[in-house]
């Protein structure tokens, strides 16, 4: 067992701890050496000052929903998710202070009764904690409108690789510590870089792949910097929030197309009209989903759905807005457009985006649902491509996939469905990551929308973005965390790291202490990812 001087909150080292920490809900398996819960922001500084001193690698981690291994590896994973307190929300400045465990969820829920909200919407939100969101520039549904965590994000509270603690606040000379005196120094040198090749994929909407390098060039922010760095340059212990206030009026719709490329073009139509939220239903979406009872009726021969939404401040706004949507939807061919208003009619048709889930589940239990190729987002312009790019890959490498995603920002998910009784599945997952990958890369797009890079994308960073910039985010690192000890692997390969290691649903692997593997499994099946781990080894 570790032995950190000063530390109160829980350490623990056994084979259960560990192996309930060893998944989340990506595709990876990681075992850490230990477990540590720290009781309080105090316990964070000493944890962190112990492992400079011991050389030991830190896995920050909060509800351990994270999609590409961001909360996984093999140093000590830090579960954040008990500092979870709700500060004194500031209704007249629309600011609120919280821990980084508390739930998205939880905090609207607290913001309700004075009509605030923090907009950013993953469909995660019942469960994803804020210190995730920050720490992986998270969207959702609703980015169309509202943007990212990024820009939402006022101030952030955090401990750096010596242990020094300070708070990082916009509009702020930056606080003396010597993670960012090192940074400030690389400065000149960096912006130069970003003036001669920016770390930014051209009319791509969505981004949690790199650093945010180019928007901190832009407005001189570390904040900017440190969201979506996913743990690797600071510990978040606090996290400062703009609000937005809650709309009073919402309207739906959803559309029906007979081609990729009308319903495209009807995205971007919804976009400029001024939708809160479009999303896109492929056909191999409904394929999956028609297996059981469907909410509404879908046309035959359907190739994509889109499911809209407007906000406003009255009713008759947000039925405004959409009735102008529904134009743009029949003007781009829509076989089938229909209106919701009331909020039982509005959730009957977004229902339709979570009847593929039900299904999934029930499906032969050799098929896994491993979603390693779920977070892509191209220029608008390119995104009937892009469908249509992985729709092939799926076929060339005889995996079935459904494919959804936020159309509005030209950013898809992927649920390849894979069976691992066969002996080529891994290969084949293999080589349909690298399908997938050359093809974001054609098209001028990124493999990290809103979900980070983790472990899983960091080995495909050079082929994304270039040795030219990969390198820049290198120095970035070292700047902040010259010993690596602050989640190495994610965000940049580290040596000896490469392809994807252990997948969690590979039968061959050892299994995990029953207990952890019990824990993991109700984790799984009941979405209890906000549950806390070790609670759930004594249940």
């Amino acid at each position: 067992m570790p032995n950190v001087p000063g530390f109160r909150g829980t350490l623990r080292d056994d084979a259960a701890a560990r192996g309930v920490y060893a998944e989340a809900a990506g595709i990876q398996r990681r075992m850490p050496r230990a477990v540590a819960v720290p009781a309080n922001a105090e316990d964070v500084v000493a944890l962190v000052r112990w492992a400079a001193e011991s050389g030991v690698a830190l896995v920050p981690r909060g509800s351990g929903s994270s999609m590409a291994g961001g909360a996984i590896g093999g140093g000590v994973v830090v579960d954040l998710s008990r500092l979870r307190s709700i500060g004194a929300i500031d209704v007249a400045a629309r600011r609120v202070r919280v821990e980084p465990g508390v739930v998205l969820g939880d905090l609207n829920a607290a913001l309700a009764p004075h009509r605030l909200r923090f907009p950013v919407d993953p469909s995660s939100w019942s469960f994803c904690t804020v210190g995730g969101m920050a720490s992986t520039n998270a969207a959702g549904a609703r980015t169309v409108r509202v943007g990212a965590t990024r820009p939402w994000v006022s101030a952030l509270d955090c401990v750096f690789a010596d242990g020094s603690r300070a708070t990082v606040r916009r509009g702020e000379a930056p606080p003396d510590v010597p993670a960012i005196r090192r940074f400030l120094a690389l400065a000149a040198e960096l912006r130069a870089g970003e003036g001669a090749r920016p770390a930014a994929h051209r009319g791509v909407r969505k981004e949690s792949s790199g650093y945010g390098t180019t928007v901190w060039a832009r407005t001189g922010e570390i904040v900017d910097l440190l969201v979506g760095s996913e743990g690797t340059l600071a510990i978040f212990v606090g996290v400062e929030l703009a609000l937005d206030p809650v709309p009073a009026a919402t309207a739906s719709l959803l559309a029906a197309f007979g081609s990729l490329e009308a319903a495209v073009a009807a995205a971007t139509a919804a976009r400029e009209a001024g939708a809160s939220a479009c999303e896109l239903l492929d056909r191999t979406f409904l394929d999956v989903a028609a297996a059981g009872p469907l909410p509404v009726e879908i046309p035959e021969g359907t190739e994509a759905v889109l499911l809209a939404e407007t906000e406003s401040e009255t009713t008759e706004g947000a039925s405004t807005l959409m009735a102008r949507i529904a134009l743009a939807c029949e003007r781009a061919g829509a076989t089938a457009v229909r209106h919701a208003d009331t909020p039982d009619a509005q959730h009957r048709l977004w229902a339709l985006r979570h009847a593929a889930s039900p299904i999934l589940a029930k499906l032969d239990p050799a098929l896994k649902s491993m979603q390693f190729i779920e977070d892509g987002a191209v220029p608008p312009e390119r995104l009937a491509d892009y469908v249509r790019g992985v729709r092939a890959a799926l076929e060339r490498r005889k995996i079935r996939g459904v494919i959804f995603g936020h159309a509005g920002d030209a950013h898809i998910h992927v649920n390849p469905l894979v069976d691992v009784r066969l002996p080529d599945w891994r290969g084949r997952v293999e080589a349909l990551l690298a399908d997938v990958t050359a093809l974001v890369v054609s098209l001028g797009g990124t493999v990290a929308g809103e979900h980070g890079d983790g472990r899983l994308r960091a080995p495909l960073l050079r082929e994304v973005w270039g040795n030219e910039i990969v390198n820049r985010f290198e120095r970035v690192k070292h700047a902040f965390d010259p010993a690596g000890i602050l989640n190495p692997g994610a965000k940049l390969v580290t040596s000896g790291e490469a392809g994807l290691g252990d997948v969690k649903y590979d039968p061959a692997l050892e299994p995990l202490a029953p207990a952890a593997r019990a824990a993991l499994a109700t984790v799984e099946r009941d979405r209890a990812y906000s549950s806390f781990r070790l609670d759930l080894l004594n249940g």
